[in-house]
C-alpha cells in the first residue's frame, strides 16, 4: 500500500511514539497519528509523505482503545497544552518509562543500564506555578467550527493558547487544568474587561492594538500570587483601573505587574517593566532554599516534582565530606544549592549572563557561600586551567538544554575523568547519544524517568554514571 498523501485509511494503533503520537504499521511502514492511544482503531487522513514513515490526522475514533477515558478538558489536543488527557495517567507514566528505556537501548546501545519506572507526580493537573497566555484579534477555529456549512467568523477578541505551529492564532479558552482555578478565572475576567471597555488585542499581523499576554505566576510554599499584564502600549491609566477591578475581584493577588513590550517580538518580556501593585516579585522554595521570582525569572514549572527530580540527582551524586561539585548548564543556580548543602564546594557555570546573575543573587539571598557561578559557553571555559583555579570536581552535574551536551563537552568529560558524574536530561534522545559516547569511559548504572509535565509526552530523566 501506498499510502498517498491526502489518502484516507483505517489504522489500528499499536503503540506509543516520541512526541505522544501513537504508531501504526501498515505493511511494514510506521504511520504516526497524534491524539491516539494504543488500543485505538481509528479512521485518518495522510497528511505527510516521508521514505521511511507517514504521519496522518486523526479523522475519527473508530474503536476506542480499553486505555482511552474522556478528557477532563474541552480544549485536550487542540490548544497543544496538553497531548495525553485521553490516556489514563498510570500509563501516561508506563509510555513515558518506555520512551526512555527504548532511546537508553536503542539509541545509547546500553542494554546493561537499569531503567527505572517513571517517577510520576504527586498532582496529575493544577501542577504548574505559571501560565502565560496570548491575546489576538484572530481566533483558530475549532474542527466543528470548520466542519459547519454556514461561515464562521474567525475575527474578534481571542484570549489563550497559540494554536499549534500558530504565531498569528489563538485558541479561545473556555477552561483549563494546568495551573490553580484562579488562573483561567483571571484570563476569563481579563478578557471580558477587555471587551466591555473596548480594549482591543495585540494584531501580530499588523503589529497594533493594546493585549499582548497574560502571565500568571504562583507559589507552591507560600501564598504569593503574581499577575503580569503584558502591553504593547503604556498606558498607566487603564491598566490601573484594570488592576484595580483585578485586585476587588482576586484578593488572592499579591502583586501586580507590567511589561510593556513595543517590539516585533512576541516575548512577554517587557523592554518596560513597571510595578502597578505589590512587591514585583513572588517568594517560593526548593528544598531548604528561598527564591525570589521575578516576572520574566526562570523557575522549574512544577515545583514539587522539580525536589523530587533534584532529590534523584543528589542521591546519585552520594556527595561525601570534602568533595568538589561541578554543576555543567546551571541555571539559575537552583541544583548548584541544593547540592551545596552537602558539598564542601560548589561551582556552577552557565551561559546566559541573566541566568549567571541570578545564581548569584539567590546564593547571596539564601546567605550560600560555598558556591561560585561563573559564565560562559561549556565547550570553552570547561578547560583546565579552570580546574586547577576552582580545584579538580570530585561529582559532575550536567544539565544540558533539549540538544544534549556539545560533542566538545563530551569530550573534555572523558579526558577529565570526574570518579562520579550525574546527567540530568529534558530530551532522552539526546541524552541517549551522549551516553553512548561516555561508555567509553563510565559505566552508566541506572537512569531515574521523572514526570515533571503530566497530561504531556514531556519526561525529564537522571542517571548515574561511575568512572571504570
Amino acid at each position: 500500500m501506498a499510502l498517498k498523501k491526502g489518502e484516507e485509511v483505517t489504522l489500528e494503533i499499536e503503540s506509543a511514539a516520541f512526541r505522544g503520537k501513537g504508531v501504526a504499521k501498515v505493511d511494514g511502514l510506521a504511520v504516526f497519528v497524534y491524539g491516539t492511544a494504543p488500543g485505538d482503531v481509528v479512521k485518518a487522513r495522510i497528511i505527510k509523505k516521508k521514505k521511511n514513515y507517514r504521519e496522518a490526522k486523526l479523522l475519527e475514533v473508530l474503536e476506542p482503545s480499553k486505555d482511552r477515558i474522556t478528557p477532563k478538558c474541552q480544549h485536550a489536543n487542540v490548544c497543544g497544552g496538553c497531548s495525553w488527557q485521553h490516556v489514563p495517567y498510570a500509563k501516561q507514566l508506563e509510555y513515558k518509562g518506555q520512551q526512555v528505556a527504548d532511546h537508553i537501548r536503542r539509541l545509547g546501545g546500553l542494554t546493561d543500564t537499569i531503567i527505572h519506572p517513571a517517577m510520576g507526580s504527586e498532582s496529575e493537573f493544577y501542577y504548574r506555578n505559571k501560565m502565560e497566555y496570548s491575546f489576538s484579534n484572530r481566533r483558530w477555529l475549532t474542527q466543528d467550527e470548520i466542519n459547519k456549512d454556514e461561515f464562521v467568523d474567525d475575527s474578534g477578541f481571542a484570549a489563550g493558547m497559540h494554536a499549534p505551529g500558530r504565531f498569528d492564532k489563538i485558541l479561545n479558552l473556555n477552561e483549563c487544568h494546568l495551573q490553580r482555578k484562579e488562573s483561567f478565572e483571571i484570563l476569563d475576567f481579563v478578557r471580558n474587561y477587555c471587551i466591555k471597555h473596548d480594549i482591543p488585542p495585540f494584531d501580530a499581523m499588523k503589529h497594533e492594538g493594546f493585549m499582548r499576554h497574560l502571565m500568571i505566576r504562583n507559589s507552591y510554599h507560600t501564598d504569593d500570587f503574581m499577575v503580569n499584564l503584558v502591553t504593547y502600549q503604556d498606558d498607566e491609566e487603564l491598566i490601573k483601573k484594570l488592576s484595580d477591578e483585578l485586585l476587588e475581584q482576586f484578593p488572592i493577588i499579591t502583586t501586580i505587574v507590567n511589561n510593556i513590550n513595543d517590539t516585533k517580538s512576541p516575548t512577554s518580556i517587557g523592554r518596560i517593566e513597571k510595578v502597578i501593585f505589590g512587591p514585583g516579585f513572588i517568594v517560593d522554595k526548593i528544598g531548604n532554599h528561598t527564591f525570589k521570582i521575578h516576572p520574566n525569572a526562570f523557575f522549574q514549572t512544577n515545583t514539587a516534582q522539580a525536589e523530587r527530580l533534584y532529590e534523584v540527582a543528589r542521591e546519585y551524586a552520594d556527595l561525601q565530606d570534602g568533595e568538589i561539585v561541578y554543576d555543567l548548564y546551571c541555571g539559575v543556580g537552583t541544583l548548584s544549592l541544593f547540592m551545596s548543602q552537602k558539598a564542601e564546594k560548589v561551582l556552577g557555570i552557565e551561559l546566559v549572563e541573566v541566568a549567571v546573575e541570578n545564581a548569584k543573587f539567590n546564593a547571596k539571598e539564601n546567605n550560600v557561600d560555598n558556591v561560585s557561578f561563573i559564565k560562559g559557553d561549556m565547550k570553552d571555559v570547561f578547560t583546565e586551567e579552570m580546574v586547577n583555579t576552582f580545584g579538580a570536581p570530585d561529582v559532575l552535574i550536567t544539565d544540558p538544554p533539549r540538544a544534549g551536551m556539545h560533542p566538545d563537552v563530551v569530550k573534555r568529560l572523558k579526558e577529565l575523568k570526574v570518579p562520579k558524574l550525574v546527567y540530568v536530561s529534558c530530551d532522552s534522545s539526546t541524552m541517549a547519544r551522549d551516553l553512548k559516547e561516555l561508555d567509553e569511559v563510565y559505566e552508566i548504572i541506572e537512569v531515574q524517568p521523572v514526570d515533571m509535565f503530566p497530561q504531556t509526552y514531556h519526561v525529564e530523566a537522571v542517571a548515574k554514571l561511575r568512572l571504570r
